[in-house]
């Protein structure tokens, strides 16, 4: 039996290190985004959509004959309040009721560390279920999306899994992301672990891999089958050399949410110019 997985954002960073790596025999995926999408390579079983989280009768027409969304889509950087309000949290109160109505009853929510960024740094890791304490406007709107997915959960016995997504690049950038990688491949081995689990109710796990410096916990994403094979420690001695060890009094060091707990995300104070 054929299963088709819903992936929105598909054009953006996540969705892109995805689209490979969750492909598979007896799989489609529906790939949606605002932009336009890579055309499909030979052999590729993907359907590709081009619409917008917030339109209403396009998500409701994208989830027709989906048997989970993996939901990535929104602005993944700090931007207008507006802006967030709009795509991030309509936009993801707009996927899930969709799926509700499709009867889709599995959703997978990208939530983000910027949710809990003002918790500060301590010994021991990050547990999977922080009080959010956002940095940002889209900070908030992560908190958002996990209350989302929380009632609809709850109410409507949707199966919701929300993913506190540390750095998921093809490598670490920076030191900080030494603590918070999530490889491409241990990414797709969670989405593959948030698929398959039997009836999993609502979760939130971090999304990161099992670095030697890792912050966060791994107790609730090991609970759901998810295994890691990838440490960010083999680009370490790079990174360093590149970048030099934190200074313990940055925002980097002292806060989850890294630099973005600065000023120079301050966004509210920027729209209102004083």
């Amino acid at each position: 039996m054929t299963a088709r997985i819903l992936i929105t954002g598909a054009a953006g960073v996540v969705g892109t290190l995805m689209r490979p790596r969750l492909a598979a025999e007896n799989r489609v995926l529906r790939l949606l985004d605002v932009a336009e999408l890579p055309a499909a390579r030979d052999g590729e079983n993907v359907e590709l959509l081009q619409a917008s989280v917030t339109d209403m009768a396009a998500m409701e027409s994208a989830m027709k004959d989906v048997d989970a969304v993996i939901h990535l889509g929104g602005h993944s950087l700090e931007n207008t309040w507006e802006n967030i309000l709009r795509v991030n949290i309509d936009g993801t109160h707009t996927v899930l009721e969709a799926a509700r109505r499709q009867g889709v009853r599995r959703v997978i929510l990208a939530s983000s560390n910027h949710a809990v960024g003002y918790v500060e740094r301590a010994s021991g890791e990050a547990g999977d279920y922080l009080f959010p304490r956002p940095d940002t406007y889209y900070g908030v709107s992560k908190v958002a999306v996990e209350a989302l997915g929380s009632m609809y959960a709850d109410r409507y016995g949707l199966d919701v899994i929300t993913i506190r997504i540390g750095s998921c690049f093809e490598r670490p950038k920076d030191v900080r992301m030494l603590s918070t990688w999530l490889s491409p491949d241990d990414g797709a081995r969670l989405f593959e672990a948030c698929l398959s689990v039997p009836a999993p109710g609502f979760r939130i796990v971090w999304g990161v891999s099992d670095n030697d410096r890792r912050w966060f916990s791994l107790d609730e994403a090991h609970a759901l089958g998810y295994e890691s094979k990838d440490n960010s420690e083999v680009y370490a001695a790079e990174v360093l050399a590149e970048h030099g060890e934190l200074d313990p009094s940055s925002y980097a060091a002292k806060y989850v949410g890294g630099a973005w707990c600065g000023p120079e995300f301050d966004t509210a104070v920027k729209e209102a110019g004083r």
